[in-house]
C-alpha cells in the first residue's frame, strides 16, 4: 500500500519539542563587575550582545565621563601567568570568556594618562588614584620606599584631611594598609610627611599623588616576562606605556624603545620583533636600522603583547584609530585597536562643560589582623583572592594549547599582574643550535629564532642590570695639596647630576688558552671618540662574562685606568698588558649601551606599522623642523633623551686645562673641578695677576642663516677676581652682561657682587663703574652702568641682566618666566656683534640651559631642526660640562617644546624652507 506524504500537513514533534526548550533558555547572562573603591555590581546583559553593551552599562553605573581610560579584565583558561585579559568590545562576552557564568570582571585602568593635569574631571583622577594606590599595594608599581612614604602621605591628607595632634596621636596610621610588609618606621615616615600637607584639599592631595607617581619608572607598565637565555639565564620584563616598549630587569628600567623609533611591530609564532627607524641623529652619526626580536613562551602570549602595543599605539599616538584591514586574502592578524583615541578624549572635554558633581570617597583598606611578623595580608586585594581561589580548582587540570598542538600542564600562578613569560637567546646562529634533541624544529617550542641568511653569527642580548658604586671624576679623586677649595659636584642640590657612578658596570674576565679576551674596540682620543665595544665573539671570556660585554658599551677604564684621553692604540695595549699581569684578570668599568640589531629576511606574519600624523614616512622628514620636535618629544616621554645625555662625555677628550692648574691660578677658580679648555679660553691682555681667567669662548652657529651668536661663559666672580672680570669686559667690547643667579642661594655664597649699588661708584683697578639704573620684579633685575677706563677717560654702557627666580633646589616648575626672561636678552642681543658674557656660578649649568635655548630659538625661526643632544655637544667641545645636570637638561628640552608648540618663537618668512 502506497502512502502519499503532504508537505503541508507534515508535523515535526522534535523540532517542537526544541523550540518549546529555547523559550524557556535565559536570553541574558549575569555579568559581576568588581570596582576600584572595592564595591562589586551585577549586570545582566543579552547574551547575543557585543561586550560594549556591558561597558556602557558600567560607565553609566560610575556616570564615568573620561571613560576611554579605563576597561574590564577577566581571567581566561589556561590560568598561566598570562590569565587575565582585558574585555574586548566587539566580541560577544560568551565568546571571550571561559570561565563562567556568573561572568567576572574587573574594572581597571587599561590606558595610564602621562600627566594627570590631562584629566579635566576630578572623578576621573579620583579613579586612577584609587588605581595606582592599588598598583602600590598589589607590588605592580615597585616604589622606592621613601617615595612610597610620600604617596601614602598624600593619600592620608586625602582621607583624613589635614595633621591634627589632637586627633592623630601616635600609631594613628596602623590600620592604613599601604604597602605589603609595612612597618612601623613606614609609618612613622608618613606621618612626618603628612604633617607637610596641610591645606590640601582631597582633590589636591590626589592629584599631587599621580603627579608624583608618574614619575616612577614602572608607572602605567603593560609588563610582560622574559628571560635572557644564557649562562646567567637573566629575567627581564618588556613594558608596554604609553611612550613604547620599554626593557626592565630586577624593575629596573634599562632600555626604551619609543614610538616615535618603531617603524614595524611584528610576531612570528613565538617570536615578537620590533624595527627601529634610522635614526635621525645620533651622538656618534651612528645611523643603522635595527630589528630586535623577543621569544615568547607561546603563540599567545606573543599575540598579548602584539596586542598590547596595537593598542598602546593607537591610542596614545594617533588622532583617529585605523580601521581593520578589508583585504578579503590578507595574511595575519586584522586586530586593530577600536575604541576612541586620548586625542579624540581630551578634544571632547575640551568642548564639553565641566561637570560639578559630588562624590563620596571610599576608606582606604585596612589591615585585617597584625601579626608579630608583619602584615597580614588577608585585606590586601579582592581579585587576588579570587584568581587564587579560581588557580586551585584548577590547577591539577591538564589544557591543550590550540596554538602549539602541545600539552602544558599548568600548575602555578605567579600573581595577580604576571604576563608573558619569554625567552631571549645568548647568541644566535640557527634554529637547531637551540634545539635540545627533544623537539622537531617545527615545534613552537623550541625557544629559538627563526634561521636567518646572515653572515652575522652573534646576536647580543639586552645586558643585565649594571649598577656599582664608582666615581670616575678625576678632579673628585684628586688631592692636590697646593690647595683646598670645594668641588662644583659638592654644590650640586639636586644629587642627580654626573654621579658617574650611576649606571655603570665592572666586568671581570681572564684570557682563554690562547691569550684571547674576544672583542674588539672602536674610538681614542685621538679619533675624537669614546671607546666603545665594537665587536663580541660568542663563546669568548668575554660572551661569557657575568655580567656580559656587550656591543656598544663605552669603556671608561681599564684595569683602573682613566682612558678617556688615551689613543686608540694605548687603549688596545692596556688589554693586552692585564694578560702580563699576575692575575691575567682583565677588570673593565664600561657604560652601558646595548641593543645592536639584526637584520631580518623573512617577513614575520604578523605585521603592525605605525602611522602618525606627526611624522611624514619619507627618509627627508627626518631632517624636517618639526621631525626634530616631534622625535624630542618622543624621546622626553620615553626617557631615552636623558639617557643619552647622560652618555654624552663631560669634556672634549684631547683637551687640555693646564692654565687652570697653575699654582698661580687655582685662587682664581671658585671650584676645583671646573676649568676652561686651553684652546678656547679667554685670554686676558693686561690682567692684574697673569693673563687668566675662568671663562670660554663659546660660538654657537644657526645653520641656514649666516648667523653666529657669541658668548663668553664664565665663572661667577670671586673677590678676588672682580678686577679680572670687569676687564674683560673692556677688552672684549662686551655690552652685555647676563647673570643667571643670586648672590647666595641655601647659605651658600654663589657669586660675589661685582657692581656698585645705584648711583654709587666703585673702582676696579683701571677700570671704574657707576651704576646708574636698577629695576627688579620677582623674576629679574635689570641694571645698567657706566664703564670708564680711568687712563684714558673712554666711557662705554654696560647693560646688566640678572635671572633671580631659579629655585635653590633643581629647576623651575614652569619655564614661564625662564623663557620671558631669554626673549628679553635676545631683544637686547639684537644687532650685537661682541659676545655676551654669561654666568651663573660655575659657570656651566644654568649658563648652558640659556645658550642652548637661545640657539634652539634662533633655530626655530631659520626653520633648522633643533637638536638639543648635538647643541650641548658643540657647548661641550668649548667649554667642560655645559649643562651640568639631567634635570637641567631635561628643563631646557620641555621649554624648547613649549616654545614652538605655543608659537612664542615661529618659523621665520626670511628663511625659505
Amino acid at each position: 500500500m502506497s502512502m502519499r506524504l503532504v508537505s503541508s500537513g507534515s508535523y515535526n514533534v522534535r523540532a517542537s519539542e526544541m523550540a518549546h526548550l529555547q523559550d524557556r533558555t535565559p536570553k541574558t547572562v549575569t555579568c559581576v563587575v568588581h570596582f576600584l573603591d572595592d564595591s562589586c555590581e551585577t549586570f545582566e546583559i543579552d547574551k547575543r550582545a557585543k561586550a560594549q553593551n556591558l561597558l556602557d552599562k558600567v560607565f553609566e553605573h560610575l556616570e564615568l565621563v573620561e571613560k576611554d581610560y579605563f576597561g574590564l579584565q577577566y581571567l581566561d583558561l589556561p590560568p598561566g601567568d598570562d590569565a587575565l585579559r582585558w574585555l574586548d568590545p566587539l566580541k560577544t562576552i560568551k565568546k571571550q570568556c571561559r570561565v563562567g557564568p556568573p561572568f567576572e570582571f574587573f574594572f581597571r585602568v587599561k590606558f595610564y594618562v602621562s600627566d594627570p593635569s590631562k584629566l579635566a574631571e576630578e572623578y576621573t583622577r579620583y579613579h586612577f588614584f584609587l588605581q595606582v594606590k592599588r598598583d602600590i599595594l598589589s607590588e605592580k608599581l615597585v616604589c622606592p620606599p621613601s617615595q612610597a612614604a610620600l604617596l601614602a602621605s598624600f593619600s592620608v591628607q586625602s582621607e583624613l584631611g589635614d595633621y591634627n595632634p589632637d586627633e592623630h596621636k601616635d600609631g594613628y596610621l596602623a590600620d592604613f594598609l599601604f604597602i605589603p610588609s609595612q612597618t612601623d618606621d613606614f609609618e612613622k615616615m608618613v606621618c612626618e610627611k603628612h604633617k607637610q600637607h596641610r591645606g590640601q584639599t582631597p582633590a589636591d592631595a590626589e592629584y599631587n599623588f599621580l603627579d608624583k607617581a608618574k614619575r616612577l619608572d614602572m608607572y602605567g607598565i603593560d609588563l610582560h616576562n622574559a628571560r635572557v637565555r644564557d649562562q646567567s639565564n637573566i629575567e627581564i620584563q618588556l613594558g608596554v606605556t604609553s611612550a613604547g616598549l620599554v626593557v626592565f630587569q630586577n624593575n629596573v628600567k634599562i632600555n626604551t624603545f619609543s614610538w616615535a623609533k618603531i617603524v614595524k611591530i611584528s610576531f612570528k609564532r613565538k617570536q615578537f620583533f620590533i624595527q627601529l627607524r634610522r635614526e635621525a641623529v645620533s651622538v656618534e652619526n651612528d645611523s643603522i636600522e635595527n630589528l630586535i626580536g623577543f621569544n615568547m613562551i607561546s603563540y599567545r602570549s606573543c599575540k598579548n603583547l602584539w596586542k598590547s602595543c596595537v593598542e598602546h599605539h593607537t591610542f596614545f599616538r594617533l588622532h583617529h584609530p585605523n580601521p581593520p584591514s578589508k583585504k578579503i586574502f590578507s595574511i595575519g592578524s586584522k586586530f586593530r585597536y577600536s575604541g576612541r583615541t586620548e586625542y579624540q578624549t581630551l578634544e571632547e572635554g575640551k568642548r564639553r562643560a565641566k561637570i560639578d558633581r559630588t562624590f563620596s570617597r571610599s576608606p582606604s583598606k585596612r589591615y585585617a589582623r597584625r601579626t608579630v611578623g608583619g602584615v597580614s595580608r588577608d585585606a590586601i586585594l579582592e581579585e587576588k583572592r579570587y584568581i587564587e581561589g579560581y588557580r586551585n580548582l584548577t590547577k591539577s587540570q591538564t589544557f591543550t594549547s590550540n596554538s602549539t598542538n602541545s600539552t602544558h600542564n599548568f600548575n602555578r600562578y605567579d600573581g595577580v599582574n604576571s604576563h608573558t613569560r619569554a625567552t631571549l637567546p645568548h647568541d644566535y646562529k640557527s634554529r637547531a643550535s637551540w634545539n635540545d634533541g627533544t623537539r622537531s624544529e617545527k615545534s613552537d617550542d623550541d625557544g629559538g629564532f627563526l634561521s636567518h641568511n646572515t653572515s652575522r653569527d652573534t646576536y647580543p642580548a639586552p645586558a643585565p642590570t649594571k649598577v656599582v658604586n664608582f666615581n670616575s671624576s678625576e678632579e673628585n679623586t684628586r688631592s692636590d695639596q697646593y690647595y683646598d677649595i670645594p668641588a662644583y659636584e659638592e654644590y650640586i642640590s639636586n644629587g642627580n647630576g654626573y654621579a658617574d657612578g650611576h649606571g655603570l658596570v665592572t666586568i671581570r674576565m681572564t684570557p682563554d688558552d690562547l691569550g684571547r679576551f674576544g672583542f674588539n674596540v672602536k674610538g681614542g682620543a685621538d679619533q675624537g671618540m669614546p671607546i666603545i665595544v665594537s665587536r663580541v665573539a660568542p663563546g669568548t671570556p668575554a660572551d661569557i662574562a657575568i655580567p656580559r660585554l656587550n656591543e656598544g658599551d663605552q669603556v671608561l677604564f681599564i684595569n683602573g685606568r682613566d682612558v678617556s684621553q688615551h689613543t686608540h692604540e694605548q687603549v688596545v695595549m692596556f688589554i693586552k698588558a692585564s694578560r702580563e699581569t699576575h692575575s691575567g684578570e682583565l677588570v673593565l668599568v664600561v657604560r652601558p649601551n646595548v641593543y645592536v640589531g639584526e637584520d631580518q629576511s623573512e617577513e614575520p606574519d604578523f605585521t603592525y606599522i605605525p602611522e602618525t600624523h606627526q611624522i611624514a614616512s619619507s627618509s627627508s622628514s627626518a631632517n624636517t623642523l618639526e621631525s626634530s620636535l616631534m622625535l624630542l618629544q618622543e624621546s622626553l616621554e620615553s626617557g631615552a633623551a636623558l639617557a643619552q645625555f647622560e652618555q654624552l662625555y663631560r669634556k672634549k677628550p684631547n683637551m687640555t686645562m693646564n692654565a687652570a692648574r697653575n699654582e698661580s691660578n687655582i685662587p682664581k677658580n671658585r671650584y676645583r673641578d671646573i676649568s676652561p679648555y686651553d684652546k678656547t679660553r679667554v685670554v686676558l691682555k693686561t690682567g692684574t695677576s697673569g693673563d687668566y681667567i675662568n671663562a670660554n669662548y663659546v660660538n654657537m652657529e644657526i645653520p641656514g642663516s649666516g648667523i653666529v651668536n657669541r658668548y663668553i661663559a664664565a665663572q661667577g666672580p670671586l673677590p678676588n677676581t672682580c678686577t679680572d672680570f670687569w676687564q674683560m669686559v673692556w677688552e672684549q667690547h662686551s655690552s652685555l652682561v647676563v647673570m643667571l643667579t643670586t648672590k647666595v642661594e641655601r647659605g651658600r655664597v654663589k657669586c660675589h657682587q661685582y657692581w656698585p649699588e645705584l648711583y654709587e661708584t666703585e673702582d676696579f683697578g683701571a677700570l671704574q663703574i657707576t651704576c646708574v639704573k636698577e629695576e627688579e620684579t620677582p623674576s629679574f633685575a635689570f641694571r645698567e652702568f657706566n664703564l670708564t677706563h680711568v687712563e684714558t677717560s673712554e666711557e662705554r654702557h654696560i647693560r646688566h641682566m640678572q635671572y633671580i627666580a631659579w629655585p635653590d633646589h633643581g629647576v623651575p616648575d614652569d619655564p614661564s618666566d625662564f623663557l620671558e626672561f631669554v626673549m628679553k636678552v635676545r631683544q637686547n642681543r639684537s644687532g650685537m656683534v661682541e659676545p655676551t658674557i654669561v654666568h651663573c656660578s660655575a659657570g656651566i649649568g644654568r649658563t648652558g640651559v640659556l645658550i642652548t635655548m637661545e640657539t634652539a630659538m634662533c633655530r626655530v625661526e631659520a626653520r633648522q631642526p633643533v637638536y638639543p643632544l648635538i647643541v650641548v655637544k658643540e657647548m661641550r667641545d668649548q667649554r667642560a660640562m655645559l649643562i651640568q645636570t639631567a634635570s637641567q637638561y631635561k628643563f631646557v628640552c620641555e621649554a624648547i617644546l613649549r616654545v614652538y608648540n605655543e608659537g612664542l618663537v615661529k618659523p621665520s618668512e626670511d628663511y625659505h624652507r
